[in-house]
């Protein structure tokens, strides 16, 4: 699906989560499309401060267009896991992360930053800063074989280059583990 029509869909259930007063951040591909080089994507990342009381409500409000178990949904904001909601006409997938009382995750949630689609379109984006640390730690995690994350990151330090907090992209990359890899992408990004 291209990252337009993914992101159509992602607004869809942002709006909602908007109503609901429910903080969130884009992350994952879509952010480092916004931030980076655009790429098409099977879904979409949302990290959602979600309450277990606002379950029902947001599942009422997806229901008609998106499949969404509220069981599933209940037990991913108790035990601050993931579930995801699929858009019935598309298939295309959103996938909500419950925000984590970590400090590393409250900073991220409190660095968002607005990003303006249109006219009358903003949406709350993971800074540019934090989607490389999250692509480089999906790398990692994946014992540094995906190249989706490595190019994300690449794509990101190359567009936002100069403009990057390169202190505390260093201080994070140390406290995440993943310091040997940012350095590595920020030589790649130079060259």
């Amino acid at each position: 699906m291209a990252a337009a029509d993914a992101l159509g869909v992602t607004l869809r259930v942002i709006r909602v989560l908007e109503r609901l007063k429910v903080d969130y951040l884009v992350g994952g591909s879509l952010a480092s499309s916004l931030h980076g080089i655009p790429r098409s994507t099977q879904d979409a990342d949302l990290v959602v401060d979600l309450d277990a009381d606002k379950v029902p409500a947001l599942v009422e409000a997806l229901r008609d267009d998106f499949y969404i178990d509220l069981e599933h949904a209940t037990d991913a904001v108790e035990s601050r896991s993931s579930f995801n909601v699929i858009h019935l006409e598309t298939m295309f997938k959103v996938d909500l992360f419950i925000a984590k009382s970590d400090p590393i995750a409250r900073v991220e949630m409190e660095r968002r930053q607005r990003f303006q689609l249109s006219d009358e379109s903003v949406i709350e984006v993971a800074s540019a800063e934090d989607t490389v640390l999250r692509k480089l730690l999906w790398f990692e995690l994946g014992q540094g074989v995906s190249e989706r994350q490595w190019r994300d990151a690449l794509g990101v330090l190359k567009v936002q280059k100069g403009k990057l907090d390169l202190e505390y992209l260093t201080a994070h990359a140390a406290e995440l583990g993943i310091d040997a890899h940012l350095q590595r992408a920020l030589k790649e990004a130079r060259s």
